[in-house]
């Protein structure tokens, strides 16, 4: 059983056991995140159910690993012939969630 979520503006392809990285919330670990926001729900036999936009009366639990760090962007600035050099690095936070279960 597989369902696709919207969340933080994109969208995820979800199934139960799943680890899963969204945008940074301030929420510990430990807690009980819901989605609600869900496109589409497939039992793995082929019954798809899709909704307009959203599915009513189905939702996602995740339980909450804790937040995580990720890979390290590095910005370049140069100008060329200007002897103009700049470099800047950004690293995003995320919030690492495990699926527990998709009711549908």
């Amino acid at each position: 059983m597989y369902a696709i979520i919207a969340d933080g503006g994109r969208q995820y392809k979800v199934e139960e056991g799943q680890e899963l990285t969204i945008d940074f919330r301030e929420i510990s670990a430990g807690e009980k995140l819901t989605f609600e926001k869900v496109l589409a729900v497939s039992d793995g036999q082929g019954d798809l159910k899709l909704g307009a936009p959203t599915l009513d009366g189905v939702s996602v639990q995740a339980e909450v690993l804790g937040a995580e760090k990720g890979e390290k962007l590095v910005v370049q600035k140069i100008r060329r012939r200007k002897n103009s050099r700049r470099k800047t690095g950004h690293r995003s936070v995320y919030t690492r969630v495990k699926i527990a279960k998709i009711s549908a």
